[in-house]
């Protein structure tokens, strides 16, 4: 238990290092800077793409935050319809209502097998390179809302930065119980186990953080990847991407972007549980490794509360210094990315961590079952995950 509670006390001080240190995307208010910024940006060629299948709901919102975007760069934006069910192409077509810098595409078949959204974000990326000529490549989901700055801080971080690959984390919208207690812990999990300016100036793969809401990339480093050509196999095809462009030497970054990007990924608990359980068993090992992980994870975060029942004195302080690190850890990283909740609602949600962490790790769990038994779905789709 002692040995937990330090641990967790070492992460929630790391944690606090991360919020005061790691980039953070934001528009730039001074006026002389906002005239430098412009003149930057009018050399840039912007194109954003936006994979959508049965967005049909979401996509106008995006589509209306990206045609409202401050911006001097040249912009393009690429919706490619997945062989959506609801009429997603012609809502984006009545979204645009004819303006030239919106073009909507339907996904072509390249006849080999795939992910689905990896496999649209490869034709994606292919007509961003072919079609457009852009000097930065932007991926951005139907459920993300930009503010109008969002583009302009986005690639302006992306060079003040001298890297190939950022990706401006969103705040994550949590409504329901269920999205409250997982999704917080997106951002939590990368600000409590990296030192985040550090690992954006390193290279080793597995530093690679990413989230496939919002990427922004140099178009020459891009291409030079292959593009997504390397994701098509995957279920997490940003890390996968990420450690692709880490691998030929590119340099990327992660920050907290939830100032100009915000993003609520799923509606109620059985999104939650399905959206999240395609994935994670990719991010945590099999069999013995997994295990270790879950191990740890107990050990700083789990059990270090249970001894707040305890009847020594002693041992309930350290129950509370571990429980409170945890807590802290929350609190700072749940801020620091930007959360479009009020600091009230996020230390109440915060306080609910040991619970976080205990549906966290039966999500992995249930994830590695779904993987192992070929039953892993998403929208509809069957996840072949026992290659």
């Amino acid at each position: 238990m002692r040995i937990g509670s330090l641990a967790a006390a070492a992460t929630a001080v790391l944690t606090v290092v991360n919020a005061r240190t790691a980039p953070v995307i934001a528009p730039r208010r001074a006026a002389a800077a906002a005239r430098e910024w412009d003149r930057a940006q009018e050399q840039e060629r912007v194109t954003v793409c936006i994979p959508a299948r049965d967005e049909a709901e979401r996509l106008p919102d995006l589509l209306a935050d990206l045609l409202a975007q401050r911006t001097a760069a040249s912009l393009t934006v690429l919706v490619l319809d997945d062989d959506s069910t609801d009429g997603t192409a012609d809502v984006a077509r009545s979204t645009a209502a004819g303006d030239p810098r919106v073009r909507v595409a339907t996904r072509r078949s390249d006849g080999a097998d795939g992910v689905g959204k990896s496999m649209t974000c490869i034709d994606l990326g292919q007509r961003a390179l072919e079609e457009t000529d852009p000097t930065v490549v932007v991926f951005v989901d139907a459920d993300v809302r930009l503010t109008p700055d969002a583009l302009d801080a986005a690639v302006s971080c992306l060079r003040a930065l001298d890297t190939t690959f950022l990706s401006p984390w969103p705040g994550q919208v949590a409504v329901t119980a269920a999205e409250r207690l997982v999704q917080p812990l997106l951002s939590w999990s990368w600000s409590v186990s990296l030192y985040v300016r550090g690992a954006n100036r390193g290279r080793r793969p597995s530093m690679g953080v990413a989230n496939g809401q919002f990427l922004v990339m140099d178009a020459a480093a891009y291409r030079a990847v292959g593009g997504h050509r390397v994701t098509r196999g995957a279920v997490a095809d940003d890390l996968t991407l990420v450690r692709e462009f880490r691998r030929r030497g590119f340099p990327t970054a992660v920050g907290y972007g939830g100032r100009v990007a915000t993003c609520r990924m799923y509606d109620d608990a059985a999104q939650v549980w399905a959206g999240h359980g395609k994935w994670l068993w990719s991010q945590f090992g099999r069999g013995p490794v997994a295990v270790g992980v879950g191990a740890l994870v107990s050990a700083i975060w789990l059990i270090p509360p249970t001894g707040l029942l305890a009847s020594s004195a002693i041992t309930r302080r350290w129950a509370a210094t571990g429980y409170v690190a945890g807590v802290v850890s929350r609190v700072v990283s749940r801020r620091a990315e930007g959360s479009p909740d009020s600091l009230a609602r996020d230390v109440v949600t915060s306080s609910w961590h040991p619970a976080s962490i205990l549906v966290g790790t039966a999500l992995a769990v249930s994830s590695d079952r779904g993987r192992r038994r070929g039953t892993l779905t998403w929208k509809s789709r069957v996840l072949d995950t026992r290659r």
